[in-house]
């Protein structure tokens, strides 16, 4: 499952807030010059995140943006849940035809995959990766069969 620009930036800003003072506001211009994301892809990104009240936003000269809760309350599997606009790892999982049904037992493999996916994200708190020290490497090197390309 490859998550999308708009959930990587989401989660960006998010952690870029959960670092700050609690309570402290942020403005926009000031989380795109952190974060190196364009204002206008941060203005749609703080807008869906404020509707799911992951956000307080705030207007004026001390306005900004701000978590809505704590960061420790808050998971990365429920900003994947809001940002992402479908799980559908497969045509059939979103309801199109499949020419192997009923046979075909993908579909179900894929969803079991899905639903830990999300059940790991729903374990890590923003708290938990804005406080964590940085980790380096690649997926490859965080594999937990310890191999490099199990197939061969």
């Amino acid at each position: 499952m490859r998550l999308t620009q708009f959930t990587d930036f989401a989660l960006r800003l998010l952690i870029d807030l959960a670092r700050e003072t609690p309570g402290k506001r942020t403005t926009i211009a000031e989380a795109s010059r952190r974060l190196d994301i364009p204002i206008n892809h941060l203005t749609k990104i703080a807008h869906r995140l404020a509707k799911a009240n992951l956000l307080k936003t705030s207007r004026g000269r001390s306005g900004g943006l701000a978590l809505s809760r704590p960061a420790e309350s808050i998971t990365v599997g429920q900003v994947v849940r809001v940002t992402e606009p479908d799980f559908a790892l497969v045509g059939c999982m979103a309801g199109q035809d499949c020419s192997l049904a009923p046979g075909c037992g993908l579909a179900p493999v894929l969803d079991t995959a899905l639903m830990t996916f999300l059940r790991v994200t729903d374990q890590a708190t923003l708290a938990d990766i804005a406080h964590s020290p940085q980790r380096t490497g690649t997926a490859d090197s965080l594999d937990p069969f310890g191999e490099k390309n199990p197939c061969g």
